[in-house]
């Protein structure tokens, strides 16, 4: 009965991994005016809490001075973000379908890249947007970054499991 549960549970792993697809392509059909200002408010709120973490009295035109100045940055590392989230939650399903090594970096470094490179294509026909490869290299790092966390994570999640293993029939021993 366990496994039908899991053999049937195990498909809907990939429903995160399908919802941050939908968020990126809802963020790329924004037009250029509309994403924009999301991440212009977005880099004004760093400049914020910036501003707080580090004890500043920063004005209104200081806050809008820096947002301006670090807007760029913030675009790309909301990118690299996307796809970092993105591969993660490709690589854990994989994961649990033991997909794991070369072979693992290899799928889901391809649908990312491929999903990054579709998601250009399809600014084309946003008003106000365009097809930026340097948006693909910049978010194929971004999963890249994702992918190479994920197998060290189940990496050390596996070696530990294994070693808890190895340890467990020691105690046996010692009891009897």
């Amino acid at each position: 009965m366990n496994r039908i549960v899991v053999a049937l549970l195990k498909p809907l792993s990939f429903l995160p991994a399908l919802l941050v697809m939908y968020m990126i392509f809802s963020f790329s059909s924004q037009d250029g005016t509309e994403s924009g200002q999301l991440s212009y408010k977005v880099s004004q709120k760093l400049v914020e809490v910036g501003a707080v973490i580090l004890d500043k009295d920063l004005s209104q035109a200081e806050i809008d001075m820096y947002a301006q100045q670090y807007h760029g940055t913030v675009r790309k590392l909301a990118h690299m973000t996307e796809y970092c989230v993105l591969a993660v939650t490709l690589c854990i399903p994989l994961y649990a379908y033991h997909i794991r090594g070369i072979w693992l970096f290899l799928l889901a470094g391809f649908i990312c890249v491929a999903f990054a490179a579709t998601d250009e294509y399809h600014q084309t026909m946003v008003a106000g947007r365009g097809p930026s490869p340097r948006d693909v290299l910049i978010d194929s790092a971004g999963a890249f970054i994702g992918i190479v966390g994920t197998q060290l994570i189940g990496w050390a999640a596996v070696k530990s499991s294994r070693e808890l293993e190895a340890e467990h029939p020691r105690k046996r021993r010692r009891r009897r």
